[in-house]
């Protein structure tokens, strides 16, 4: 009886993840349009979205759900690298590998900027400037007039320094108010370990817990963000490949808004 019973419930699970699949792209659109405060009426095809990272991979290992799920509702979306991930001196191939990884996930090299600063290095003891990286994440902001920014949290995903620094800068930008009214700061939801490392048998925590937007890979989507993976041939060590295979964030990204201080505030 107790196998029956075992049987039962992982098939109900199962069919859970399949049944939350097929709802995903309508609660997605729903999503969108709540974050961007418009009317249900209006579609998101006018959605101008920045992701930014701090390395080459990280637009695949972190936010592949987002970026495929975002192309195929034909939003314009934009990467913003903030290092060539020269960490190893491998910097001119690590930026090709990410321009073909981009071209993979359906982001066209003309929506690509890769930052080659000195004082911004691929390293995981290095403290990058907030003041430093705000300035370029709010100079790409004015250029190109995105209505949604998004990025790591506090925790990084990883804990990885340049990923944290990201998250600072921005939520400095949105406290100091120096973000336009329309756009919208989300955050990467970083998730427990236990909750990272069980592949999509994590999709209905993603599913049930609170988050303001949820992006989710179905099996094709999880084949292409695999392949973009692939693309940074310098990152496949063998435990990237453990990576790919049980990491939640190939299937699923969940986000939380960053919120906005007043407009117009000065700091003394």
């Amino acid at each position: 009886m107790s196998v029956y019973l075992v049987v039962f419930i992982a098939l109900s699970y199962l069919i859970w993840i399949k049944c939350i699949y097929c709802r995903h792209r309508l609660a997605l659109v729903e999503s969108l349009q709540r974050v961007m405060n418009v009317t249900p009426s209006r579609d998101v095809t006018g959605l101008r979205a920045l992701v930014v990272t701090a390395h080459p991979d990280d637009e695949c290992m972190f936010f592949a759900p987002t970026i495929l799920r975002l192309v195929e509702l034909e939003a314009s979306v934009h990467l913003l690298c903030l290092s060539e991930g020269n960490y190893y001196k491998q910097g001119s191939q690590r930026k090709q590998e990410l321009l073909n990884s981009c071209a993979v996930l359906g982001i066209p090299d003309s929506r690509i900027t890769i930052i080659d600063h000195k004082k911004l290095p691929d390293d995981p003891k290095a403290e990058w400037s907030v003041s430093l990286v705000s300035s370029l994440i709010v100079q790409h902001m004015r250029v190109h007039s995105f209505n949604m920014v998004l990025t790591f949290d506090g925790s990084g995903v990883s804990g990885h320094a340049n990923h944290t620094a990201i998250h600072k800068a921005v939520s400095h930008l949105a406290f100091t108010g120096q973000v336009p009214n329309d756009c919208c700061l989300l955050s990467l939801v970083t998730v427990g370990l236990l909750r990272k490392y069980i592949s999509f048998l994590e999709l209905p925590f993603s599913w049930l817990l609170p988050s303001c937007l949820r992006c989710i890979n179905g099996s094709q989507g999880y084949r292409r963000a695999k392949d973009a993976m692939f693309c940074h041939r310098t990152q496949l060590l063998w435990f990237r490949y453990l990576y790919i295979t049980f990491s939640r964030y190939m299937f699923a990204n969940t986000f939380q808004i960053i919120p906005q201080g007043p407009k117009n505030l000065k700091i003394y």
